[in-house]
């Protein structure tokens, strides 16, 4: 029997963390019944302003009466089942209730990225239309806000381009809704650097829950528990893990729009302290940096924030750095935060989201590496050695299994490192359209991620990203090792260094470094430049191109990550326009 949702009439009152409801963790056909379970409880999402206030309160019974009008408006507009759905996926009810309406109606929503502050208006239509000639959609919904550039993309395409509050003023007559089959697709993932090809990654209905029901498994998801995200819906893990978990899972949700957190990321903190309950929260690391340096000037941390219910700091979606990790414990250890609540884990929309996740409580653990062992590079002997810190990314979630392997495709033993593999249920179904590029990464039901670690006991380690490897003179090198000893330099922080292989005058290939400069005086730079050389040259045992380029010039994909391939890109084609330094 569905409840009732709790009214004020001077203030919004946010959705409980627990009701009467009895908890199903997932385990439901189809996540439109997952949708329609979730409406019996009191439940929901809450959607705050930039400086964290209240603004709208969206029980599940809402969003599932708002999702059945938008299914019926879709099936009036001649939307069929496996009809693609395009949505520019903006955080909040128009996208949540256009979402699930698409499922509803059998059609696949298709989430793509709102505008970022990197490369402008034709950028941003370029990316927008690769990504609807992939999906091939019937329809593109977006924000008022954007009609411009979204109208623009959707005309490329050939396809109806419709702003979401025109398309929810038409009727919506009630209507037989299509069957949906837990062997359905029921969304198309793109990931969030897909620019020039694009690959939809096709998720059936059982992945997903599957997917959703082991890593809550995996993160001991309680009666009390509250999510809190500014993680954007149009990546894997603001989407399944910070939005469709908490419907199939039935767990209250607090949002603030990424773009709000970029410009006021407190405010994620202090959204996490005013709840009563226990608190899961995820971030690249990137997002615990920032917090982390814009507090650092302040001396009323133990006063305005309470982070001592913080169950769960997950961090996930790039390459866990435990230095910046423990920036943020001591820069928020007098307002209760725990280093054990750090829950690093690893995943890839190709398998819905998780593949691992750490026990909760066990913190983050790390193990230091030669990187001649990394790099799979004889010892130089002549040098001494260098290690970098290795972050436990933990243990297979549920129904999901994981291998090393090496040459010729063998499993690897304990601490040898090779590709990563993985099987289990939530594995993707195929990329849409896309047969060769399936079979590249589909073998047998396995995975091929893509990345490269080891294993340890059980647990999993991420070193990189195998595409990423900069390989020089037959020596293996990983941009994340120059990148983070340039950072380590005074006035750099993490994202400030794009490292990458290019070719000089003599045809052979050479390190290239691009850094962000905020020096303006010509003498300084030209000894910055030298200290970046010098410090690569460290690293490598090799000279390098090192060019300083202004602030903000290095992509970033829309989820926040260094986009490496694009910035080598926008450097070759000049696009990247370095200082010109002082003879």
């Amino acid at each position: 029997m569905k409840q009732t949702a709790p009214t004020a009439d001077d203030a919004l009152v946010p959705t409980p963390n627990a009701d009467s409801l009895p908890r199903r963790m997932a385990d439901f056909g189809t996540f439109a019944e997952a949708i329609d379970y979730a409406a019996q409880g009191l439940r929901g999402l809450n959607f705050h302003d930039p400086r964290g206030k209240l603004t709208r309160v969206y029980p599940y019974s809402e969003l599932r009466d708002d999702a059945l009008g938008m299914a019926y408006r879709l099936i009036a507009a001649g939307i069929k089942p496996g009809d693609r759905v395009a949505l520019v996926a903006e955080t909040g009810t128009d996208f949540a209730a256009l979402f699930c309406g698409a499922i509803y109606a059998g059609a696949w929503p298709v989430p793509l990225p709102l505008p970022t502050s990197f490369g402008g208006k034709e950028s941003y239509i370029d990316q927008l239309a690769v990504q609807l000639q992939s999906s091939d959609p019937k329809v593109l919904f977006y924000p008022e806000e954007i009609s411009a550039m979204a109208g623009q993309a959707a005309e490329r395409q050939g396809c109806e381009g419709i702003d979401w509050v025109s398309f929810a003023a038409r009727d919506a007559t009630p209507c037989e809704l299509p069957e949906v089959k837990p062997d359905d697709i029921c969304y198309l993932q793109y990931s969030s650097g897909s620019t020039r090809f694009p690959h939809g990654v096709a998720v059936t209905h059982e992945a997903l829950l599957s997917n959703l029901a082991s890593h809550s498994h995996g993160m001991q998801v309680g009666p009390d528990d509250r999510c809190i995200s500014w993680l954007p819906w149009y990546h894997d893990m603001g989407l399944v893990g910070c939005f469709l978990s908490l419907i199939a899972n039935q767990v209250s949700g607090d949002y603030l729009k990424t773009e709000d957190f970029a410009r006021r990321p407190l405010a994620w903190l202090d959204l996490i302290s005013r709840n009563k309950g226990m608190s899961i929260s995820y971030s690249p690391t990137f997002g615990y940096d920032i917090c982390a340096r814009r507090i650092s000037s302040q001396s009323n941390v133990g006063e305005r924030f309470d982070l001592s219910r913080w169950k769960l700091a997950g961090n996930g979606a790039d390459m866990i750095r435990p230095d910046v990790m423990q920036g943020f414990v001591d820069a928020f250890a007098e307002a209760g935060f725990e280093a054990n609540a750090f829950t690093p884990s690893y995943g890839l929309a190709e398998a819905t989201l998780a593949v691992t996740i750490m026990p909760p409580g066990e913190g983050i653990k790390v193990e230091l590496v030669e990187e001649e062992r990394l790099s799979g590079s004889p010892r130089d002997l002549s040098r001494p050695a260098r290690y970098r810190a290795i972050v436990n990314c933990g243990k297979a979630v549920k129904d999901m299994e994981v291998v090393i392997r090496g040459e010729n495709d063998q499993p690897c033993r304990d601490h040898v490192i090779g590709k990563v593999w993985c099987r289990g249920p939530s594995v993707m179904h195929s990329y849409f359209r896309d047969p060769e590029a399936t079979a590249a990464c589909l073998v047998d039901g396995w995975l091929d991620t893509g990345d490269m670690g080891y294993m340890a006991d059980g647990y999993l380690f991420i070193v990189g990203r195998a595409k990423d490897m900069i390989i020089i003179n037959g020596k293996n090198h990983w941009p994340q090792d120059i990148e983070w000893a340039v950072e380590q330099l005074p006035g750099f922080h993490q994202g400030d260094i794009a490292a990458f292989a290019v070719q000089a005058d003599n045809g052979e290939e050479v390190p290239a470094v691009l850094v962000h400069c905020r020096v303006s005086d010509e003498q300084e730079r030209v000894k910055l430049h030298d200290q970046i050389r010098d410090k690569v040259r460290s690293i490598t045992g090799m000279n390098c191109v090192v060019e300083l380029v202004p602030p903000r010039s290095l992509p970033r994909t829309s989820s926040g990550k260094l986009s490496r391939a694009k910035a080598k890109k926008l450097y070759l084609s000049g696009e990247i326009e370095p200082y010109r330094l002082a003879a």
